[in-house]
């Protein structure tokens, strides 16, 4: 659906925990997340550090979102 999206003209970010499955799909702009029962947080955290932790992610993935991009990049650290 990724690659759909785009090529309708709107960008798109997958925010993922597979990035092999990301990049096998297609997606364009690609976001490591946590891990795969909770891929936008960590429940392990304090609630404090778990916001700081989402917030970054999601500062990740809109920053992703306005990169322009030439194919596949996975948007690390």
């Amino acid at each position: 659906m990724v690659k759909e999206i785009e090529r309708a003209g709107l960008p798109v970010v997958h925010m993922c925990t597979v990035v092999p499955i990301s990049l096998t799909v297609g997606a364009n702009r690609i976001v490591p997340t946590v891990a795969i029962p909770h891929p936008l947080g960590d429940p392990e955290l304090p609630e404090a550090e778990e916001k700081v932790l989402r917030r970054a992610l999601v500062e990740k993935a809109l920053k992703a979102l306005e990169t322009p991009v030439d194919g596949q990049h996975v948007f690390e650290e």
